[in-house]
Order: C-alpha cells, then structure tokens, then sequence
C-alpha cells in the first residue's frame, strides 16, 4: 500500500517501488489523499474542480502503467491536509488498511519530501499513526463491530533521498535503509509520470537536478524503514520485502 498526498507522487516518488512489486505478482494498492486541484500548474483547467478532474484522470491512466491494482482518491483539500481532522483522516487510513491488509507500506518522510511540501508532511503523519493503530483493536472499535478485523502490517517505510532538488529548502529526511535499483523499470516509470500531462513542467526541474546527480535520480529509490511489526537491528537491505513474511 501506497499512501501519497498528491496525484503524481505515486509515479515520481514511488513508481519503481510499485513496478517491481507488480512483476512479482505482489497486489499493490495506491492511497491518493486529494485530488491535486490546489496545483501550481493547471494545464488547461478553468476551474479548481475542473483541475481535480483532470488530475483524477491521470492518476487513473498512470496507474495502469505502474500495474496497480486498485487506487482510490479520499475527500480531501489539496493544500490544506494540516487543517484535516487528524482522527478522521487516520481513522479512514485505518478501516483501508484492515480491509487491504498489507504487508508494506509506503508513503513520505516527515521532512515533506523532495519539495518538503507540507501535504506530504501530513500525509505522513496520518498513515504513521494509522500503521500502528491499525494492529490494535482498542482504535477505531466501531470497525471492528463492523466485520473489519486489526491488522499488523510487517513494514512502514519512508520515501527518503541522497541528493537535492536544485534551488529546494534545506532537507532532513530520514537515514536510508533500502537502496532499491529500479534502472530495470525507470523508463516505465517516467512513462507514468507522462500521464500526467497538467504537471509535465515538474519534470523540468527534476532532469536539471539529473543533470547534476545522474544515476541517483532515476535509477534508484530510496527508502528508509520507520517501522516493523518485529524487533530488528537496523541494517542496509536491498529489497523492501526483505525478511517479511510470506
């Protein structure tokens, strides 16, 4: 399971992660918390929900490419997830994770990622609380009378980084644990990204920073494991599936 703010975030932040999970017959699941119409680029969108519209629709058509089995947009304010109700919006993160049961989850470091954006704080916020709390029956009990059962999720990581956006505030992103080489998917990778037409001039100031780091950006993600449902040391691992249960 993926858990993203924005449309695009799944393809640019996390799309090798999703491929390579895909060509091993692993369900993949992407969580989108807004429909992105508090965009800076707007493509030819008149309106703020006319852009949401739009960037449903390429979500839809970049999921496809990254072979995800199922995503959902949730009901919240592109720009304003720091004003969501924190319940609320962990409480929905947590009847998803009951229902999917996932073995991974992936979303942003509380840093806000690349751009340090503060949906993407948020956003970590709400699904680090709702890892945990979803394994624990005394949380959201009302699910539980519903049919829904805990789940303990085996790993929570965080999208992390070892270079800088060119012109990006300082960044403190967590230490990185996992190295993933995803030079064997990165052309699909950047074909999703191209779904999303209305955010192509992103791509711009990603390939400068490309021009600066070469390989680092493109064929490689890294992560940084935040939380396991067993006590381990930590240690460098080269799959996110590393040591989980099958």
């Amino acid at each position: 399971m993926c858990v993203v703010a924005h449309p695009d975030d799944e393809s640019a932040g996390f799309g090798g992660a999703l491929l390579l999970a895909a060509e091993r017959g692993i369900e993949t699941c992407v969580l989108c918390m807004t429909d992105g119409q508090a965009a800076t680029f707007r493509g030819d969108a008149r309106t703020p929900a006319e852009l949401g519209q739009m960037r449903r629709a390429e979500l839809s058509a970049a999921c496809d490419v990254l072979r995800v089995s199922t995503f959902e947009v949730l009901p919240y304010q592109d720009g304003q997830l720091e004003s969501a109700p924190f319940l609320e919006a962990t409480g929905t993160l947590v009847e998803r994770i009951r229902h999917w049961q996932p073995d991974i989850i992936l979303t942003f470091g509380g840093d806000g990622g690349l751009n340090t954006h503060r949906d993407h704080t948020m956003v970590s916020a709400f699904t680090t609380a709702a890892f945990h709390w979803a394994g624990r029956a005394t949380r959201f009990p009302e699910q539980i009378e519903q049919g829904l059962q805990p789940h303990l999720t085996q790993k929570l990581y965080y999208l992390s980084y070892d270079f800088l956006l060119e012109g990006s505030e300082p960044l403190c992103p967590a230490p990185y644990s996992v190295r993933l080489d995803v030079r064997s998917v990165s052309g699909k990778k950047l074909q999703a990204f191209h779904q999303h037409t209305s955010q192509l001039p992103v791509l711009d100031r990603i390939n400068k920073t490309a021009e600066k780091h070469g390989d680092r950006v493109f064929h490689h993600e890294i992560y940084a494991l935040a939380a396991c449902s067993t006590q381990r040391p930590a240690q460098m691992d080269a799959d996110l599936f590393a040591d989980c249960n099958a």
